[in-house]
């Protein structure tokens, strides 16, 4: 089950307390399956905090998720700065859906000129992952490999 999360970053929240909503988020969902070790959970996400403080400062999950997949949880996480930060409407509550699984990984996404520090972190972990999340039909991808004519566009004016 495909679900999103906003969280609001600058200049509501510090990077360290937007970072600790968001791992809140993640323990909380993945604490529901009694395979998954919430200890082992916190270390991982440990290990992910300094890419995940690289992401929220720079404003990188702003534009691209960091996604949560645990079984039927395909969780999608980013943060909305600026005026939209302060009139964000936020739910922080676990998402269902990964109480029968073991299996769980965290995707960062990886955007210039941080790419090689995130990898470098993710490669670190096996439930962190630097690459594309599995079903993920980017639509930022796609889009960004349309092209538009503009003088196509003029012409029909």
């Amino acid at each position: 089950m495909q679900r999103h999360r906003e969280i609001a970053a600058a200049p509501l929240r510090s990077t360290p307390e937007v970072w600790k909503i968001v791992s809140q988020l993640v323990a909380d969902t993945l604490d529901r399956s009694p395979e998954i070790s919430r200890r082992d959970i916190e270390a991982t996400l440990e290990i992910a905090r300094p890419a995940g403080l690289l992401l929220i400062a720079g404003g990188h999950l702003d534009k691209a998720p960091m996604v949560l997949v645990a079984g039927a949880v395909h969780l999608s996480i980013t943060t909305v700065s600026g005026d939209a930060a302060l009139q964000l409407e936020e739910n922080f509550n676990p998402v269902p859906g990964a109480a029968g699984t073991s299996e769980w990984t965290l995707y960062l996404p990886t955007p210039e000129p941080v790419s090689s520090e995130i990898r470098r972190i993710a490669n670190g972990c096996p439930h962190l992952s630097a690459k594309e999340p599995p079903g993920s039909t980017s639509a930022t991808a796609k889009s960004e490999s349309i092209v538009l004519d503009r003088d196509a566009f003029l012409r029909r004016r």
